[in-house]
């Protein structure tokens, strides 16, 4: 065990007090010290002056390393990754807290599917590793207009049982669609067959797991959030193209599609804008935060033209963001590796309705650029943090404060994609700790 003292001190009791922002109706707001950290966000958000910078606090496995256990043990010990969640977020003291569970404590419920798509630790990689993404195809090139003609469909019949055992034998749910009448019923036949029987018996544990995580999650957000912090991240999308070029054509297919079937490409992006718009819309009324993080894999300058970033990329994830902003949801795109040579194209949102994460893109020239549209979240590099000393943690702190918000940057001071794995835990103490010295 790590020598971090994990005792909890009792939170907050300070009254009720209502935050002034249109996002308040997302949760209850118990306290004084929460309204403060809360409204902090939202002025960032709104493009205002709020009363000093705020930090955020997202991580993957760090938590194991603050708590003194392995990957493997954060991955499948919920309590335990909850009880070291709660006293890191008090010992930083952010203002924006993490849903740790729901990133990286669902190892049980990987099991209970027997999902394809990733190995995690004890399970292909070691227990200390973080779980990696197979980069497959999960839909062929010739399987484009059976997806864009019935999605649900390709996924009962096709997609589901080949990134997850336990949907192997749902196949025969994709004959009912289309069915009308006394077919309808004609085809609960389906539901005779034992291999159907036996993917729903499973996939009914898999759902009891899945009730546990959200449940875990719930009672540990509520817990943060009475000691007075906000959730950071309330929901969860994908980009239209990253949603097509990681988890169903896998990288090389997708970047041959855009030469071999731009105009398939171009349809299935707006289908799956559609879809994800439509699963956010479910899940509104369970967020507890109305910020939606949206993970950017495909966008860097290194991975594609700017023309063709202009034609394929863009255009449908703007419209994700617009389609989010609709929902009354602030979308928070997470741009990974660098996409310095983007900000001109993505300027084009409505002013003061999004926060843009960025991981190496230069901050201060983000600001230059964006500052007058969007909120700023990150700022500090991977290498500072993780080889740094604390002295030179502090020292990029000031150059972010400096440089951008005492120019009137609005930034969200975190890590570039949470705080590193390896990162010592002085070193993410010095971040805060700088972050409430210098602004």
């Amino acid at each position: 065990m790590h020598e971090t003292d994990l005792r909890i001190r009792e939170p907050e009791a300070n009254p009720h007090t209502p935050a002034e922002s249109d996002s308040s109706s997302f949760a209850e707001r118990p306290g004084q010290a929460y309204q403060a950290r809360w409204q902090r966000v939202m002025d960032c958000v709104a493009l205002k002056q709020p009363d000093r910078m705020p930090t955020a606090l997202f991580m993957m496995f760090w938590p194991a390393k603050y708590g003194g256990i392995s990957f493997r043990e954060q991955m499948y010990d919920q309590d335990k990754l909850c009880e070291i969640t709660v006293a890191l977020t008090q010992d930083l003291d952010p203002d924006l807290c993490s849903p740790s569970p729901l990133i990286t404590g669902f190892g049980s419920l990987l099991d209970a599917t027997g999902y394809r798509q990733i190995e995690w630790p004890g399970h292909g990689v070691a227990d200390d590793r973080p779980f990696q993404y197979l980069d497959r195809e999960y839909m062929t090139a010739d399987e484009y207009d059976e997806f864009l003609f019935d999605p649900t469909g390709f996924y009962y019949a096709k997609y589901l049982p080949r990134v997850a055992e336990a949907f192997e034998g749902s196949e025969g749910i994709a004959s009912i669609v289309g069915a009308s009448y006394f077919d309808v019923i004609y085809n609960s036949a389906a539901f005779a067959d034992p291999r159907l029987q036996a993917s729903m018996a499973r996939l009914a544990g898999a759902g009891r797991e899945a009730g546990k995580l959200f449940a875990c999650t719930g009672k540990l957000m509520g817990q943060l959030a009475a000691m007075g912090y906000p959730s950071g991240i309330g929901g969860f999308a994908i980009g239209p193209y990253d949603n097509m070029g990681d988890y169903f054509r896998g990288a090389t297919a997708m970047m041959k599609d855009l030469y071999r079937r731009p105009d398939k490409v171009l349809e299935v992006l707006d289908k799956m804008k559609t879809l994800s718009l439509r699963r956010l819309a479910m899940q509104k009324p369970m967020m507890g935060s109305p910020i939606v993080f949206i993970p950017v894999h495909w966008a860097p300058d290194a991975f594609m033209s700017q023309k063709q970033f202009e034609r394929f990329w863009w255009p449908s994830f703007r419209e994700l963001l617009l389609g989010v902003i609709d929902l009354g949801l602030i979308p928070m795109p997470l741009w990974e590796a660098d996409c310095t040579k983007r900000l001109e194209t993505i300027r084009d949102v409505p002013p003061g309705k999004c926060i843009y994460w960025f991981e190496r893109t230069d901050m201060v020239k983000a600001h230059e650029v964006l500052g007058d549209v969007v909120a700023l979240r990150g700022g500090m590099h991977p290498s500072v943090m993780t080889m740094g000393t604390p002295d030179d943690v502090d020292a990029a702190v000031k150059h972010l404060v400096d440089n951008i918000w005492n120019k009137g940057g609005k930034l969200i001071l975190d890590t570039a994609f949470g705080i590193p794995d390896e990162t010592p835990v002085e070193n993410a103490r010095a971040m805060y700790r700088a972050a409430r010295k210098y602004a």
